[in-house]
């Protein structure tokens, strides 16, 4: 593409720089005798054996595998596997300046050239991309101009440039030169283009229990198929990502080789789609689990791609946003609880009690609270029915054994077990029903 150079000697010229693309010719099956006879005479086998000698040549010769055959069918068999496909080994250079996408990385090769009948001195060139929100200088030359350029040559060079933005951008070409009369002489051009979107990531966060899940969905909006080297989630701090495959798509035994070598997915052109899942946990720093008020930020998708000849692509997704996170100040957690018990038999359950505030929290109590349901608790606190617990530090925890004792056989359950804020006055929630075995 290029601008109107106007009454300037110098004018730039610019070619967009990228990989190639296949030519493609599909076969046309065609026949000469085509054009001097029909088809269907070659239907009657009379009228085939009354042809002239030089067609009943030509006739024999299109024939592949009979010579007696005469009839028009087998020259539409393919001759050559290749034939079908219809790529003639010829690679083509981009006729036009293209789709350009975010994420590539975009080449220009740019030429000045001088139309004129003298040269040209001192030439200060310059080359920048323009968009809605910054300009980024590509190429300067104002410490070392471009000392000549004579009668009808040019000057070329290339820029690149990370495209980063979507929309509209301008590439801004100008040079400042002194002509043939010793005038300087200011020229710039401008060259326009779009950048459009590639991909379309949804995302869809679900929360089982402790565990997240997050499930991304990535549409291919281009002309091309697109080829995934990469799609990663970095997850933000405390917390910790697993991706999830299917079951028997990757197997124990090519685990190692594909480490080193991950198989691209392919994203076909034109809405094509591939789902990925993420399983996130969040972790703990040191000993003390940190969890923030409202925080709800997991991390983002790292994607990298390359087209059919090998074009790379590079994209981040922005924070993707979770189940905003609600801080308990006291957690309560089962250590230890055994599989079986006896029936009329004390046993102890061994509970963690942590402070996840910065604060000195408690002293507290524990017990096991009544049922909405007026129904006779099987499992009991064996002794006194309320357990005093100390203070708990900042950040800090204590471990303590409950004393219970079961009254029935069979499959029990563990219900209501509650703790009480002496200070505060605060009853926290339960901790979920638990499930014990009680034999003889």
């Amino acid at each position: 593409m290029s601008s109107t150079p106007g009454t300037h000697s110098l004018a730039f010229r610019v070619m967009r720089l990228c990989r190639p693309s296949l030519h493609v010719d599909p076969p046309l099956r065609v026949d000469a005798t085509d054009l001097f006879i029909g088809e269907d005479i070659f239907d009657d086998p009379i009228a085939a054996s009354n042809l002239p000698p030089l067609i009943s040549s030509q006739v024999s010769t299109n024939t592949s595998t009979d010579s007696s055959d005469l009839t028009y069918r087998t020259r539409f068999l393919l001759q050559d596997p290749t034939d079908s496909i219809g790529l003639s080994g010829l690679l083509v250079l981009p006729q036009a300046f293209g789709a350009i996408y975010l994420g590539e990385t975009f080449c220009s090769y740019i030429s000045i050239n001088n139309s004129s009948n003298f040269e040209v001195r001192d030439v200060v060139i310059k080359a920048e991309i323009q968009t809605e929100k910054q300009r980024i200088l590509l190429l300067d030359t104002s410490k070392s101009p471009v000392e000549t350029i004579r009668a009808g040559g040019r000057y070329d060079f290339i820029v690149e440039h990370d495209v980063k933005e979507l929309g509209a951008h301008t590439l801004v070409c100008t040079a400042l030169y002194s002509d043939g009369d010793g005038d300087r002489k200011y020229l710039p051009q401008f060259f326009k283009f779009i950048v459009a979107n590639p991909l379309s990531v949804r995302t869809k966060v679900r929360v089982v229990k402790e565990t997240t899940f997050l499930e991304a969905c990535i549409e291919n909006h281009t002309k091309s198929n697109l080829h995934m080297d990469q799609v990663e989630f970095e997850p933000a701090h405390n917390w910790s990502a697993t991706m999830l495959k299917a079951d028997g798509l990757y197997s124990a035994n090519s685990s190692q080789t594909r480490e080193t070598f991950k198989p691209p997915v392919l994203i076909r052109s034109g809405g094509g789609v591939h789902n990925y899942l993420y399983q996130l946990t969040m972790s703990s720093q040191g000993s003390s689990p940190v969890k923030v008020q409202g925080s709800n930020g997991l991390g983002k998708l790292q994607i990298t791609w390359r087209t059919n000849l090998g074009e790379p692509g590079r994209l981040q997704t922005q924070q993707i946003l979770g189940t905003p996170i609600t801080s308990k100040k006291i957690e309560l957690n089962v250590v230890e609880i055994p599989s079986v018990v006896r029936v009329d038999r004390p046993f102890s359950v061994h509970l963690k009690l942590t402070n996840q505030t910065d604060r000195d929290q408690g002293p507290f109590e524990v017990w096991l609270s009544q049922n909405d349901s007026q129904e006779e608790k099987v499992v009991i606190i064996n002794g006194l029915q309320i357990m005093a617990l100390p203070q708990v530090e900042a950040f800090g925890s204590t471990d303590f054994q409950l004393n219970l004792i079961a009254t029935k056989l069979g499959v029990q359950r563990i219900t209501g077990i509650t703790v009480f804020d002496k200070v505060e006055n605060r009853t926290f929630e339960p901790l979920p029903d638990l499930e014990i075995f009680v034999d003889l």
